[in-house]
């Protein structure tokens, strides 16, 4: 990959997008990752306003940490940079407890917690005539649909989600993003206890990356061991999370019933 010219490239198409738009420039939720670091700092690079958003919801410390440190890296590097910390812990706690506990699972209410974020964003996005950027890579929106429906999946516009994960690392070396970012396990900052993305996927993303191109080739049959049960993680991935990644299903009337 042409590294330089791939970032001068988004950020060209970041540009063009908000000037096409006639908005104020970008909000992003920064989650102590590497897809939200990457996202704010090609963002920033614009020129335009770009507001980074910390979320914590009883968060890990380390992923707040994180955070922390790559906005003050991204304000001290970029004048065109704000951020804001909404803590929505007390909120997810509210609407906890207005749910009936029988129909609560770690699932829906990992999810719940990605949709307040989205909630918030648009808030701030509203507010100030502004865009939000979404931190989806390739492999998570449209391999095996890793991602909230309406909640992190909900924005305006997608600037890396034509890159693989190992392409994301690429882009986020370029720019110098710090090194706690680089070096942390991928996680999506959704479960108390910490846990990260191949803890829930069952394969790494360098695996996953692996099984879609073999995916669209298809050459399921050609493998044992490891590659077959990655590349089944993927196929059952890939399939039960199309509805996330297809548009909204819409139920057309025929001429002659109307």
């Amino acid at each position: 990959m042409k590294t330089k010219d791939v970032i001068k490239h988004i950020t060209k198409w970041l540009e063009d997008y908000i000037d096409d738009a006639k908005t104020n420039g970008f909000v992003i939720g920064i989650s102590g990752g590497i897809d939200s670091a990457t996202t704010s700092t090609l963002c920033a690079l614009t020129g335009k306003k770009t507001l980074c958003i910390m979320m914590p919801i009883h968060q890990n410390e380390q992923e707040l940490k994180r955070s922390n440190e790559h906005v003050k890296w991204l304000t001290a590097k970029f004048s065109n940079v704000s951020s804001y910390t909404v803590n929505l812990s007390e909120t997810f706690d509210t609407l906890s407890k207005q749910i009936p506990s029988e129909i609560q699972s770690n699932l829906s209410m990992a999810n719940t917690r990605a949709r307040i974020r989205m909630t918030t964003l648009y808030t701030f996005a509203g507010s100030n005539g502004m865009l939000v950027a979404g931190t989806g890579n390739k492999v998570e929106d449209f391999g095996v649909g890793f991602f909230t429906k309406y909640g992190d999946g909900g924005v305006d516009l997608s600037p890396i989600a034509d890159l693989m994960k190992s392409e994301v690392y690429e882009i986020a070396k370029e720019l110098k993003i710090i090194n706690c970012i680089q070096d942390a396990a991928p996680t999506d900052g959704l479960w108390a206890d910490g846990r990260n993305d191949e803890d829930q996927l069952g394969a790494t993303y360098n695996e996953l990356e692996w099984a879609m191109k073999e995916y669209e080739n298809s050459k399921e049959n050609l493998f044992n061991g490891r590659e077959k049960e990655v590349f089944e993680i993927f196929k059952k991935l890939h399939l039960e999370n199309q509805h996330k990644m297809k548009p909204i299903p819409v139920c057309t009337i025929p001429k002659e019933l109307k």
